[in-house]
């Protein structure tokens, strides 16, 4: 084993381990921290945590934990994985992991690189942008859990870490690999502990890589991957066959949408001029018990339609602020992630084998429900958004962060089996 990565979130581990897989290296995700005796053969193997906002010692306890299994494999390079839009607060979660990690592989110096250009997360003089909007002006500004009010990383890191934090520029990066390195030596001796680093296109990311190559640790969002797994090239037994073995098959196929952002509403919006489509209804999923029964009923008679029938509780703002008001926004979401808890087991039952999940905390219910433990890493179907397939084979799943892929995604990802 080449590379392990320590993602903070279930669809972030799937986003960067795409990337790996895109790069040619085979790579294997498991769902939660692995039992001791848990054997993979693969190249890059990537832990999803639940630490993006939990407490901050369970974050660090549960990524230490981690970072020992991996290290039991044989690990050569360890990649913690967070958001590109570095969703944090000032007491953590990112500094305060970062640091404990740094601690257990006796380094004193790391990277912080969230960017990803392809997605329009992009870093100019230290400063976090999304879509060309500084982080703190754009829709992160309202998080209901870690609302980011700067764009300075370098800020928001010296708030929660224990050590300073640099900045490599553009400029030096634009010069060379070994002129980055170099500047990393420098920033070191100057007792600076982390140094976030501009990217604002792909070939800075490769050339980070390329410069980061000797760092035991390096932090970022998945956009570093690339540069990071071109680095292991001349190790990869056949990199050709890295994402066959996650390939989706023709088999009974739905599309379960609990996410409520901006593209997946047009996503939806899309794919209901061309599928059956169901919307889930909150008030039912509260007073209903055999509410996912019916609704997998109804499934089940669409099955054999062009498209894959979709069960959607996706709502644009105005309808679920309405819905939040009436039923309350922590009694209504539990009520909808049950309800796609209860959905995806029971089309399991019933022989549907290829799932489109759209929302990350949906995402790991739908998993969880279907029992999955680990998956075979396949192709993108955008980026960050790559088929998976259970460790056994049984399934197929296309987890999507709520604002990634396009408008088409949703017949993007069938595409691949129609």
């Amino acid at each position: 084993m080449l590379l392990g990565v320590i993602a903070d979130d279930f669809t972030g581990a799937t986003d960067i381990a795409g990337f790996l897989v895109e790069n040619g290296m085979r790579t294997v995700q498991l769902n939660g921290i692995p039992e001791n005796n848990t054997s993979v053969e693969a190249d890059a193997v990537v832990i999803s945590l639940k630490s993006r906002s939990c407490p901050v010692d369970e974050a660090v306890s549960d990524s230490l934990a981690a970072l020992n299994w991996l290290q039991s494999q044989g690990c050569q390079q360890f990649y913690f994985k967070y958001c590109s839009t570095f969703d944090s607060t000032a007491q953590g979660n990112i500094g305060p992991v970062t640091d404990a990690l740094l601690k257990a592989l006796d380094e004193d110096f790391t990277i912080v690189c969230p960017a990803l250009p392809v997605n329009g997360r992009t870093v100019f003089n230290g400063h976090l942008f999304v879509l060309g909007e500084p982080l703190n002006e754009s829709g992160m500004r309202n998080h209901p859990v870690t609302p980011m009010t700067d764009s300075s990383l370098l800020r928001l890191m010296n708030a929660q870490a224990q050590g300073k934090t640099g900045l490599v520029n553009y400029q030096v990066i634009e010069n060379s690999a070994d002129a980055t390195t170099a500047y990393f030596q420098e920033l070191r001796h100057q007792g600076y502990r982390y140094a976030v680093v501009d990217a604002f296109n792909t070939e800075h990311l490769v050339t980070l890589g390329q410069a980061a190559k000797s760092l035991k640790l390096v932090t970022g969002g998945s956009g570093l991957a690339t540069g990071i797994a071109k680095n292991w090239a001349s190790h990869l037994a056949d990199q050709s066959q890295a994402k066959s073995t996650g390939l989706p098959t023709q088999a009974k196929s739905v599309i379960l949408s609990g996410s409520c952002s901006l593209m997946t509403n047009k996503q939806v919006a899309e794919y209901k001029t061309k599928a059956p489509h169901f919307y889930v209804d909150v008030e039912a999923c509260l007073s209903n018990e055999h509410y996912a029964q019916q609704v997998c009923e109804w499934v089940q008679t669409q099955l054999d339609t062009p498209f894959a029938p979709m069960v959607y509780a996706t709502a644009d703002s105005d309808k679920l602020h309405k819905i939040q008001q009436q039923y309350g926004v922590q009694i209504s979401s539990q009520a909808v992630e049950k309800f796609f808890s209860q959905l995806a087991h029971q089309l399991q039952e019933v022989g549907v084998r290829n799932f489109i999940v759209a929302g990350g905390e949906t995402s790991g219910t739908v998993t969880q429900s279907l029992g999955v433990q680990g998956f075979h890493i396949g192709p993108q179907i955008a980026p960050g958004v790559p088929w998976v397939k259970s460790l056994d084979g049984s399934l197929s799943l296309a987890l999507k962060s709520g604002n990634f892929g396009d408008e088409h995604f949703f017949v993007k990802a069938q595409e691949f089996f129609l």
